[in-house]
C-alpha cells in the first residue's frame, strides 16, 4: 500500500496514543487491556473517520482488520483499487472544504466590512491609511520608549473574533508574549508601534491586515480579528 492509506492509518494510530488514556468505559464492561485497547482503536478511527467526512461500513472496516491480522495475506481489494478509491474520496472531501471555505469567506468579509464601518464612527477609535482601528484604553507614561518594525516586544494580549469568541490569550497561559514584531501579521506590526511602554490599546484589524483568505486554525477566512494589547516592554 503506498503512502495515503499508511499516512492516515499512521495518523490515526498516533493520535490514538495521545488520547487512549481519555477513552470512557462504556456501560459492558470490557474485562482486558487487550480488549480495551483494541476498543480504542476501533473508536478513534471510527471518530477520525468522521471528522473527516468518510462514510465508512463497519463491517467492510472489521473485515480488513481481520485481513491485516491475519497471515494469509488475504485482501478483499486490491492495494490500487484501495488507494484510487481513498485519492478520488480525497478530492471529494477538499473540493467541499473549499466550497465551505469560500462561502464561509464571502460571509465573513461582510460582517467584517460591517463592523469596522460602525465601529469608526465611536468615539476614540481612530483609523490609519491602510483600514486599522484602534483606540487608546490606558495610556503610557509621557516620554515612554516606541517600537520600531524591527524591534523586539513584550506584550500582554488578547484576541477575539468579532462574536466575542476568544481564539488567543497570553492572559491565559499566565505569561507576557516576547517577539520580533516584524514577524508578525502586519495590523499588529503597524498597530504596536504606534503604543508607548506601559500603553494598552484596542485593535480592530481588517482581514487584509490579519490572516487574509486562507485564515488560521480557529480564525476563519476573511476574518476581522479585535485584539487588546498591552505593551509591556521595548528591546
Amino acid at each position: 500500500m503506498k503512502q495515503p492509506i499508511h499516512l492516515i492509518t499512521s495518523i490515526c494510530i498516533a493520535a490514538l496514543m495521545l488520547t487512549l488514556s481519555g477513552c470512557k468505559q462504556g456501560k459492558n464492561a470490557i474485562n482486558s487491556d487487550d480488549k480495551k485497547i483494541s476498543y480504542g482503536i476501533g473508536l478513534d478511527l471510527g471518530r477520525k473517520a468522521k471528522q473527516d467526512g468518510f462514510t465508512v461500513d463497519p463491517d467492510a472496516l472489521a473485515n480488513g482488520v481481520r485481513d491485516g491480522l491475519s497471515d494469509t495475506k488475504k485482501q478483499a481489494f486490491e492495494d490500487k483499487d484501495i488507494e484510487a478509491a481513498m485519492m478520488a474520496k480525497q478530492k471529494e472531501l477538499m473540493a467541499q472544504r473549499e466550497e465551505k471555505a469560500k462561502t464561509a469567506g464571502a460571509s465573513n468579509g461582510k460582517a467584517g466590512e460591517d463592523y469596522l464601518a460602525a465601529n469608526a464612527k465611536k468615539d476614540g477609535v481612530k483609523v490609519t491609511a491602510s483600514g486599522l482601528q484602534y483606540k487608546v484604553i490606558k495610556a503610557g507614561p509621557a516620554g515612554g520608549k516606541k517600537p520600531l518594525a524591527t524591534s523586539e516586544v513584550t506584550v500582554n494580549y488578547r484576541g477575539t473574533l468579532l462574536d466575542g469568541t476568544e481564539f488567543d490569550s497570553s492572559y491565559k497561559r499566565n505569561e507576557p508574549a516576547t517577539f520580533p514584531l516584524n514577524r508578525v501579521i502586519p495590523g499588529w506590526t503597524e498597530g504596536v508601534q504606534l503604543m508607548t511602554e506601559g500603553s494598552t490599546y484596542e485593535f480592530v484589524i481588517p482581514a487584509a491586515l490579519a490572516y487574509g483568505a486562507q485564515g488560521a486554525g480557529p480564525i476563519a477566512p476573511n476574518s476581522t480579528l479585535i485584539f487588546q494589547v498591552e505593551l509591556i516592554k521595548v528591546k
